[in-house]
């Protein structure tokens, strides 16, 4: 573990900005919202925020993309690659949305094997930053992701004058190498296990049970229509929480002609499944019709099928689809603590 004086860590920050070909971007305050967006200095950058409103899933994974693009040339068509390789430089991301995309690897590059997303992530550093303000709706530290020890090219601590980076990867150590830094003392190291420590008292939210137990208790409750209508019964179908979700992968791909009719692109975009037409095939069928039935999916995914796929609980507790939700029925914490409390009942 490393240390470095602030002004030099802000300094770091300017030079990058400066000198590297990839946008630097990091968390803005904007109004009443702490947002991701492009730094023109490192003045702007606020790593003591407590929740923003879009994960930097949104550098990886665009929320619409440009796959190809295709254009007639007399009898024949050309198609062209067009998905952008740039990658970013991430600075100041919270444990839980480090451990968002260390899942979206899983399925894009382990699984799906998809390249647009490979080469972005792999041209991205990720300077990750330990949580100092906790926002009202999080529970990550019971989703065990309120720390992590992975994921990161470089983890800060602040501690006061100046931040302990801890180095998670060979590029996150050349990043550093024109910084003036120091060997973390032994009590510099015990003073970051301490803020971890009472980071993870801190939470006002939490699960009544081990994170563990959630697929067997979504896979039990999967019948119970009873409880996910009377849930979901404001539930507008917006589709906010799925879009506002660090883990949410699904997407559409559309083929978009240009009016001249001999040129076009394919573009990918965001998709969700609590919108009504998600799950519509051929000739207008709907598999999940019903809102109900879409909002038990969106429950089911996050903590059973994915885990049974990935081996992945995939909800982070961020607490951004609670925040987000105008009807208040998005609350991943009330939904798996109130189906815990049924269960204990019943078996009463």
């Amino acid at each position: 573990m490393k240390v470095i004086d602030r002004s030099d860590f802000t300094t770091l920050i300017d030079e990058l900005i400066a000198s590297d070909p990839r946008d630097v971007v990091g968390v803005q305050e904007r109004g009443e919202q702490y947002v991701f967006d492009r730094l023109e200095s490192a003045d702007e950058l606020t790593l003591d925020y407590d929740l923003t409103a879009l994960s930097p899933k949104k550098y990886v994974m665009p929320q619409r993309e440009t796959l190809l693009t295709y254009e007639r040339t007399d009898d024949e068509y050309e198609m062209r690659a067009e998905a952008d390789p740039t990658g970013h430089i991430v600075v100041g991301v919270h444990p839980y949305d480090l451990a968002a995309i260390e899942h979206l690897d899983k399925i894009f590059i382990d699984t799906l094997q998809d390249e647009p997303y490979r080469r972005k992530r792999e041209n991205s550093v990720l300077i990750g930053v330990t949580m100092q303000d906790v926002a009202d709706n999080c529970f990550a530290a019971s989703m065990g992701t309120a720390t992590v020890d992975s994921g990161y090219d470089l983890m800060v601590t602040d501690l006061g004058d100046a931040f302990a980076v801890d180095i998670g990867t060979f590029e996150g150590d050349q990043l550093l190498e024109s910084t003036q830094t120091r060997n973390a003392t032994a009590e510099e190291i015990e003073r970051v296990a301490e803020i971890e420590a009472d980071l993870t008292e801190s939470f006002d939210r939490e699960l009544a049970f081990p994170p563990a137990e959630l697929p067997t208790l979504l896979e039990a409750s999967y019948d119970d229509m009873d409880f996910w209508e009377d849930y979901a019964e404001r539930c507008l179908s917006c589709g906010t929480c799925n879009v506002v979700c660090p883990t949410c992968f699904c997407f559409s791909v559309d083929m978009v002609r240009d009016l001249d009719d001999d040129s076009g692109r394919q573009e990918r975009r965001w998709d969700g499944c609590l919108l009504e037409d998600f799950a519509t095939v051929a000739q207008g069928e709907n598999f999940r019709e019903e809102v109900a039935q879409r909002h038990r999916h969106r429950f089911m995914r996050k903590g059973w099928y994915i885990y049974e796929r990935y081996g992945d609980i995939a909800c982070i507790g961020c607490g951004r689809c609670t925040s987000e939700c105008v009807a208040d029925v998005a609350d991943p914490c009330d939904v798996y603590n109130k189906l815990y409390q049924e269960a204990q009942a019943y078996a009463q």
